[in-house]
């Protein structure tokens, strides 16, 4: 299986719920780390890669010479460009099947299905020099119905589509999905010695004054451990690194964005807002911020302006001062950028854009760091659901009501 890298994670999950038989590879890590995984490839069931690590491990599969049952291309559009190092390189993994899944299969034009036909069934539409004149240039040119014909026929038994509009009545109106991410080098190890110090600092605090009293000592350095998920230089200032999740979210926001859609980011911390920000701009990406220090006027004014301009693509939203009181039906998709404590919280921010007058179905994502304060947070959010429920009308967290050891297994 072959993904963009944040939906690496992902597929691992599925595949644990939908198929928990099998062996799974999530290939990752630096150069000799991905190397040892890519010998022990055959000790597994399914391996799973991006494309951006593929190009850089290709001359590595090429050498080690394998033949996998079958190589899926998930969102196949990032192998629309025959010429891009991403299509070269999952071109010349050998496999029996091949198989290439995607909402896009032509964006901008014909050459794109051909390169992806060139993966899936190589030669089958000719070399590309023979498939524009054959097809692309009488069709795209000429409109050519024949030629359009044709290729139709030729590509028809091969292609399994469903759209929105045949499925709609299968669909939910709200798909809530989690987007796993994983901490790498300087990030993962600020977090390990902070999760060390935070784990011994926790024992000693509950020791001496039991869970009562040590509630705000415990939150502090939970806070801590979840700025770093978010991205270290949330307060370690000059923090030159990298943030797993920060790239994850760009990527999304970048594939959403070019296809059509409009995305509501919420955040627990506005100190994010800022990072957030330089990587959107980096993007050419139009957005708006609404935070606590946002005027009543421009709140008004920013919500009706989003809802009309398709020019703004992102609602970067605080989620205490932007999770109620908001109707945003002009966006498709949400993003909640990290966990919060309550999840009655994430669903009222949620329901900014799903609500009545909403006429697509809405997508939501959920990014949670792996092997972190935060999985463990959600963990507890769905054991914890009832209790939940039990608070929608107060603004406590729930974090009062656990016992010694569900706090420290926070800090596993």
């Amino acid at each position: 299986m072959v993904c963009p890298s944040s939906l690496a994670l992902n597929w691992q999950n599925e595949i644990k719920k939908f198929a928990p038989s099998l062996k799974t590879l999530v290939i990752h890590g630096n150069a000799k780390e991905r190397e040892k995984q890519l010998k022990q490839i055959p000790k597994y069931h399914v391996v799973v890669t991006s494309y951006d690590l593929l190009k850089r491990d290709k001359e590595i599969y090429e050498e080690l010479a394998y033949e996998f049952q079958y190589i899926i291309a998930d969102e196949a559009q990032y192998i629309k460009n025959n010429n891009t190092q991403n299509a070269k390189a999952i071109k010349v993994i050998e496999a029996k099947t091949r198989y290439a899944l995607t909402g896009t299969p032509i964006e901008n034009s014909l050459s794109e299905l051909w390169s992806i036909f060139d993966f899936i069934m190589p030669g089958y539409l000719f070399n590309y020099h023979k498939f524009k004149e054959m097809y692309e240039t009488p069709i795209v040119k000429d409109q050519d119905e024949i030629a359009m014909k044709k290729l139709k026929m030729l590509i028809e038994p091969f292609i399994l589509r469903r759209v929105k509009k045949e499925v709609l009545t299968e669909l939910p109106d709200k798909t809530i999905s989690v987007l796993n991410n994983e901490m790498q080098e300087e990030q993962l190890k600020i977090y390990l010695s902070y999760l060390a110090n935070a784990k011994q600092e926790a024992m000693q605090e509950l020791q001496q004054n039991g869970v009562e009293k040590s509630q705000i000592k415990i939150l502090a350095l939970l806070m801590r451990l979840r700025q770093i998920c978010c991205h270290p230089g949330l307060f370690i200032d000059n923090y030159k690194g990298e943030s797993s999740k920060l790239n994850q979210c760009i990527e999304i926001v970048k594939d959403a964005v070019a296809a059509g859609h409009k995305i509501l980011l919420f955040s627990g911390y506005t100190g994010m807002f800022p990072f957030i920000e330089k990587a959107l701009q980096k993007e050419n990406i139009s957005y708006f911020k609404l935070t606590g220090q946002t005027k009543v006027g421009e709140r008004i004014g920013m919500v009706e302006e989003f809802n009309q301009n398709e020019e703004i693509k992102v609602f970067l939203i605080s989620l205490k001062a932007g999770g109620t009181g908001l109707n945003l039906i002009g966006a498709d998709m949400v993003i909640h950028y990290d966990p919060w404590w309550n999840l009655s919280a994430e669903n009222q921010a949620t329901d900014r854009t799903y609500r009545i007058g909403q006429k697509k179905n809405v997508q939501v994502y959920k990014l949670i760091t792996k092997n972190s304060i935060e999985e463990r947070i959600y963990e507890l959010q769905q054991r914890k659901a009832k209790l939940i429920d039990s608070m929608l009308s107060t603004n406590q967290t729930f974090i009062n009501k656990l016992s010694k050891e569900e706090i420290m297994q926070l800090f596993s």
